[in-house]
């Protein structure tokens, strides 16, 4: 009879460490934080000509997932020196990439920012790029100041 009660005890102790380790474990992985949305931009040609189509892409991914689902995508897009930013939406295109071609009649350099909203996350990577003649480029430091200002 006590090696009965003595077996039962331990069954019951290892059935009871046994759903507290796959408890704990559950929780581990609920606390997990999601991968972040990374964003890719590319500008081709980085050095256009005046008056030809220059394509824009933000590839968005999240981990090795494709984002096609993206809440919002903007490109901003102005001239350097220059106070007036096109905001241009852009719907999907194919496999995570968002696209954008546009031409520009003036020669200059030139910046993007593409913002993007999936999945509660914003993402915003700039490039420069120029078209026809560089012009004089915004001094960097300027930009992290005026952004910081916006609330960017």
């Amino acid at each position: 009879m006590k090696k009965i009660l003595f077996l039962s005890l331990m069954v019951l102790s290892v059935l009871i460490i046994s759903a507290c380790n796959n408890k704990e474990k559950q929780e581990q992985a609920d606390d997990k934080l999601p991968e972040f949305v990374e964003v890719n931009l590319s500008v081709t040609p980085e050095h256009g000509k005046a008056n030809e189509p220059i394509i824009f892409e933000a590839k968005v991914t999240q981990g090795e997932e494709n984002v096609e689902d993206a809440d919002e995508v903007k490109f901003e897009i102005w001239r350097a020196k220059d106070e007036k930013h096109e905001k241009i939406e852009v719907e999907h295109s194919e496999d995570g990439i968002y696209r954008l071609e546009k031409a520009f009649e003036q020669e200059g350099t030139y910046y993007i920012i593409s913002h993007v909203t999936a999945r509660d996350m914003h993402n915003m990577p700039k490039k420069e790029f120029v078209v026809g003649t560089a012009s004089e480029p915004e001094d960097p430091d300027e930009m992290k100041d005026s952004m910081n200002m916006e609330g960017h």
